[in-house]
């Protein structure tokens, strides 16, 4: 390891950045070091200007991934290099506004019914019922649900911060159906591994039937869907979709 890397390291680590953004950032920044065959140390700005035109242009890379590689860049030079140059010098790919898809209720419906196994199925509803990230919601402990004020604490969610999300009465209903089935102990949706959940890709969606996938596989669709969505299907079609199934549940 050089010098030049062990330091950024311990810079991304003395600003308590999250794992996956410091592991990002060394990346980031090794591929740049590669393209041009030199240490960042004797480069300079119209060489990241190069590179990340090349991004653009040459890889096609998506305006949010080059603004990641120029997030690392950005804090290599000015942080741990500490040279004398300014924001300006590294510029940022304005980013197309879209609206999300708002997936229909029948589309919602559908996709619910063919997902496979009682805790996969509890975990995405709690993401639309409750407006949750995957991540956030497969985090989430049996301690967190608060029945009494209908709240759901989320430890470290987006932006590592904790923050409290609505618990409605239905989606409380679909929570306890499937308790009763599994018992988990910590983490409400637990992993197959002692002492931890459920991996974030959920990877169990993948077993969905092309019938069901394709409510999820329109362009541009926000993985959060909005509350309203989540709202409607735990309305109207919870107990349908998350039936009784005592005694066993699906890993």
């Amino acid at each position: 390891m050089t010098p030049l890397r062990q330091r950024m390291i311990e810079d991304l680590q003395l600003r308590n950045l999250a794992p996956a953004t410091q592991k990002n950032y060394i990346a980031h920044v090794a591929a740049f070091a590669r393209f041009f065959g030199q240490s960042p140390e004797v480069l300079d700005q119209e060489a990241v200007r190069e590179y990340l035109l090349y991004l653009l242009n040459e890889r096609k890379m998506s305006p949010e991934n080059v603004n990641q590689q120029c997030s690392a860049l950005r804090f290599l030079y000015l942080t741990t290099l500490e040279m004398p140059w300014r924001e300006v010098d590294f510029p940022r790919v304005r980013r197309p506004h879209r609206l999300p898809v708002v997936l229909s209720h029948e589309e919602i419906v559908q996709f619910f019914e063919h997902v496979p196994g009682l805790k996969y199925r509890a975990a995405l509803m709690m993401c639309y019922g409750a407006g949750l990230r995957v991540s956030e919601a497969v985090a989430v402990k049996v301690a967190d649900i608060d029945s009494q004020r209908m709240l759901i604490r989320v430890e470290q969610g987006k932006g590592r911060k904790d923050r409290y999300t609505m618990l409605s009465p239905r989606l409380l209903e679909v929570l306890r159906v499937y308790w009763r089935a599994a018992r988990p102990q910590s983490y409400l949706f637990p992993s197959w591994r002692t002492g931890r959940h459920l991996n974030a890709t959920l990877g169990a969606v993948d077993q969905v039937p092309p019938a069901g996938r394709a409510a999820r596989q329109e362009p541009g669709r926000d993985r959060r869907c909005p509350h309203s969505a989540g709202d409607r299907l735990l309305r109207a079609d919870a107990p349908r979709a998350l039936p009784q199934e005592r005694g066993r549940t699906t890993q």
